[in-house]
This record gives structure tokens, sequence and C-alpha cells, in this order.
């Protein structure tokens, strides 16, 4: 399975952005799809994820309330809505895919389960 998330920019505060996560060599019907970030000298973190087709979704407290994901149970493609965006939202957003059973264990939340990872979008919101 090849990720490849897009979608990012340079927006200001009170913004907002839709980021992409497009598969491809394979289909991640079956998988929990997440986004993480990564900000210069801070590690990776959680943001979302969705299993279960758009029945289970998790979110970091952070954006809660902000930023929703999806997906379209006939694609490939699983979608962040980043609503009213924060100059801490700024970071490299990456999507992955676990197998469904992170569902189940909560391990959603690290990065080890993910077995495939998109190469990253940048978002940076100014202040």
């Amino acid at each position: 399975v090849q990720l490849q998330a897009s979608g990012g920019g340079l927006v200001q505060t009170g913004d907002s952005l839709r980021l992409s996560c497009e598969a491809s060599e394979g289909a991640i019907s079956s998988y929990c799809v997440g986004w993480f970030r990564q900000a210069p000298g801070k590690e990776r973190e959680f943001v979302a994820a969705v299993c279960r087709r758009n029945i289970k979704k998790y979110y970091a407290p952070s954006v809660k309330g902000r930023f929703t994901i999806s997906r379209d149970s006939d694609s490939n493609t699983v979608w962040m809505e980043m609503n009213s965006l924060e100059p801490e939202d700024t970071a490299v957003y990456y999507c992955a895919a676990a197998p469904y059973t992170i569902d189940y264990s909560g391990y959603y939340y690290t990065t080890a389960p993910y077995d495939y990872w998109g190469q990253g979008t940048q978002v940076t919101v100014s202040s």
C-alpha cells in the first residue's frame, strides 16, 4: 500500500484546510487510518484516526471539536477537515494505515502499529 498525503499549505489563524490521504497499490478499506503530525524539534504525535469505515473515530484532545476525520467507503481516500487553525497546529502532517485490530487494542494513538506511512504534507498557520 502506498499512501499520498496532500492538502497542506500556509494559512492564517482561524482558517481551514482539508487534508487528503489517498491510497494506491492496495485497498485500505479494512485498515484503520490515522493522521499524525510532527513539529520541528518535537516527536510525532497522534491527531486523529478512523476505523470500521466511519463508525469509530478518535481525536487528540488538542484538536477535538476543530478537526474532523472521514473516509469514503467506496474509495481509498481519507480526509481530515481542519477548522479554526492555530499556530500550534503548524507541523508536517502524515497519514498512516494500521490493521483494524488497533481499534480493539486501543493503540490507535501510537505510531508503532501503523505499517504504512505517507510522505507528509506541511501545514503552516501564521498568527
